[in-house]
């Protein structure tokens, strides 16, 4: 079931886009000099109908949108575009995040399914934040990695936007935004980490052992972006200190 901040989020979404889409179909029949119940006729629904969804208070089915464009010689198109990823996680990735919220030392506020709005759309999967030391830290928790550019490009999207999330009113100055991604040790995704070696240390270029003391102990400092990887045996998850086996990422 939906959590409540996930039903007031699209909610509003919702309101958004019908108020966004009731002012084109507005626009339009302006533009072409056409009342709004010679529309709602040629369109085959009533003209209070039309005239609440051009208000933006109605849920208009995509039958009658179609009707309407078709009246007004508008084309429709309804189009999904990305934001910072999905939001459903699968069940490794919730044993991870659980696992790394444990060993997590108390110096660090822990904050899960965080949402963001600005200048990016997204939810980040956990933040940390040092009050003492005035850093938070961005993490992103991955169980396999497909479309590595565009995985990397939603982490830094996330990190730049926390500043819009509800948390940081309570943040008193302003603080070090950093990132942490955590991945799952598998076979597919130590060869990805061994084929772009390169390019993910260029992105996450602090040694796992650093960010493990940091993060498990209370004085270490936070090193800066990096990675650190989960090894995953069943209902049992660990948090390394150090790459796996042959991966020279994090070293």
């Amino acid at each position: 079931m939906p959590s409540r901040e996930a039903e007031r989020r699209r909610a509003r979404l919702l309101a958004e886009i019908r108020r966004r889409l009731g002012g084109e179909l507005r626009r339009h029949r302006h533009d072409a000099g056409l009342p709004l119940a010679r529309v709602a006729e040629a369109a085959g629904i009533g003209r209070s109908h039309l005239c609440e969804v051009e208000l933006g208070s109605a849920d208009p089915s995509l039958t009658a949108l179609v009707a309407v464009a078709d009246a007004l010689g508008t084309d429709l198109s309804v189009r999904l575009f990305p934001t910072t990823g999905p939001r459903i996680r699968d069940h490794i990735q919730a044993r991870i995040v659980e696992e790394l919220l444990r060993v997590a030392h108390p110096r660090w506020r822990r904050l899960a399914e965080v949402p963001v709005h600005r200048p990016a759309r997204g939810v980040v999967d956990v933040v940390f934040h040092d009050p003492a030391a005035r850093v938070v830290v961005s993490t992103e928790v991955h169980s396999q990695l497909r479309r590595l550019e565009q995985q990397l490009g939603w982490a830094q999207l996330k990190a730049e936007s926390l500043s819009s999330a509800e948390f940081w009113r309570f943040v008193d100055a302003p603080p070090q935004v950093s990132r942490l991604v955590v991945l799952r040790s598998t076979r597919a995704t130590r060869e990805l980490a061994r084929r772009f070696e390169q390019t993910l240390r260029t992105a996450y270029p602090a040694p796992a052992s650093a960010l493990h003391a940091a993060l498990a102990g209370g004085a270490a400092p936070w090193p800066g972006p990096g990675l650190l990887w989960a090894e995953v045996d069943g209902d049992a998850v660990r948090i390394l200190d150090r790459p796996p086996r042959n991966v020279g990422l994090g070293r």
